[in-house]
């Protein structure tokens, strides 16, 4: 069997680098995205933007944009999960509670991912699999602690943030567990394309019921989000999950939520202290023991 640390090529480390600036720095920014516009409206306009550059990119690239015909019930059941309800409890969770905490609880998605995958697909974790997750989610516990009376304030918030992490975490491995035919810009455009149907559906009956035009801030705010994080964020993830197995695709990105700390204590002075610190190097180990391979190891893996 492949371990993780014995598949890890060095383009999944640095889509990684990549992955975990530009989502940890969009968390915060969906306090802005919605400061005039609903959740709804928001991500009904932010996942066909995203999916009209994805689509543009791949034509510049002379890839097909068409979607293979065995490909169309996994990417609709994927973009349900990873996109659709991902959007949208992610987005209520980070404006109901602070933007680190929310991105810390959506970012547990490693510990459903293992379970899931283990209780119903039979893959038992490997010991350094276990000892990285428990580092991990030590990590998340130490910034989790002085939050609690947030979270006692905003149960909802709290429940949104781990609905996330759940649904992220079943998309993910119903991406994983198909051989698709699709080139990936193409894929995530359709996905961002079908994910966007419900919400728009949604967003017809709980959006805004006014016609304006929102600040040159939320505009510029809002197209960020779609074109970066959203578009060529989601392009980056799929391919890390497409090159080394889910549990370590999951685990690798355990900084992102540390990075969207950092930011929003800078953008939005949310706090940062001393258990933060020791949540980063307890990261940074979990970090370690997924990617990082042990001296001799791994030439043999099939």
């Amino acid at each position: 069997m492949n371990s993780p640390q014995a598949t890890v090529p060095p383009r999944a480390l640095l889509l990684l680098a990549i992955l975990t600036v530009i989502w940890g720095t969009n968390w915060p920014l969906f306090v802005f995205a919605v400061s005039e516009v609903s959740v709804w409206v928001f991500r009904s306009i932010a996942m066909p933007l995203g999916a009209i550059a994805l689509l543009i990119v791949a034509r510049w690239r002379n890839q097909s944009l068409r979607v293979a015909r065995g490909d169309w019930r996994q990417l609709a059941l994927s973009a349900f999960f990873t996109m659709t309800l991902w959007n949208v409890t992610s987005t209520y969770a980070a404006v109901m509670i602070p933007t680190g905490q929310s991105a810390i609880l959506a970012y547990t998605m490693p510990l459903w991912s293992m379970l899931i995958a283990w209780i119903a697909l039979g893959q038992s974790p490997t010991l350094r699999q276990l000892t990285a997750l428990l580092l991990g989610l030590a990590a998340i516990g130490l910034l989790m602690l002085p939050a609690l009376k947030s979270y006692s304030q905003a149960p909802l918030g709290f429940v949104l943030g781990i609905s996330s992490a759940i649904v992220w975490a079943v998309g993910t491995l119903i991406y994983k567990q198909h051989t698709w035919q699709t080139p990936v810009l193409t894929l995530t455009a359709w996905q961002s394309l079908v994910a966007a149907l419900p919400i728009w559906g949604i967003a017809a009956v709980m959006g805004d019921y006014q016609w304006f035009v929102p600040s040159w801030q939320s505009i510029a705010v809002i197209a960020y989000i779609a074109v970066v994080p959203m578009a060529f964020g989601n392009v980056c993830w799929f391919s890390i999950v497409s090159l080394v197995p889910v549990n370590a695709a999951g685990l690798s990105a355990i900084l992102v939520p540390l990075v969207a700390m950092l930011f929003g204590a800078w953008l939005h002075g949310e706090p940062l202290g001393k258990m933060q610190v020791g949540a980063m190097l307890l990261s940074a180990a979990a970090l370690a023991l997924v990617l990082l391979k042990p001296a001799g190891a791994g030439r043999s893996g099939g």
